[in-house]
């Protein structure tokens, strides 16, 4: 089948547009927000935890972390040993977290109207064993 990856990429980037757009207000990005959504499915994380999660070299992870602490939404404690930090987000952090995740379940409503459930889960699948199939 040709044209997936032409179709995908035609929806990604004015979905991560209007993504943005929701996010502004928080002074959020996509990219900060996948951190905060990591840290929020998985309490505390390190910083290599969440750049092979996400596949970005650590130097854009330790980028998007300092920023997050400078907006309060994120604070270190500390890791395992001494070299290595725990991240978390604060209580500032979650509620941020739980305004823009109601706004982002919303808007994946307003673009998902009018398809069925089966199709959107087998998108899903799809999506899922194409990210396998790039590892």
């Amino acid at each position: 089948m040709q044209g997936i990856f032409r179709s995908y990429l035609s929806v990604y980037r004015p979905l991560i547009q209007a993504l943005n757009q929701l996010l502004h207000p928080y002074e959020l990005s996509y990219s900060l927000w996948q951190v905060m959504l990591y840290l929020h499915e998985h309490a505390q994380a390190s910083l290599v935890e969440i750049s092979h999660y996400y596949g970005i070299e650590k130097p854009g992870v330790t980028r998007r972390v300092q920023r997050l602490e400078e907006l309060g939404y994120l604070t270190c404690l500390p890791g395992h040993n001494r070299r290595e930090k725990s991240l978390a987000l604060t209580a500032q952090g979650e509620r941020v977290y739980a305004e823009c995740r109601e706004q982002i379940t919303a808007l994946e409503g307003r673009v998902t109207a009018g398809i069925a459930p089966d199709p959107l889960e087998q998108s899903v699948t799809v999506f899922r064993q194409l990210l396998d199939n790039l590892k």
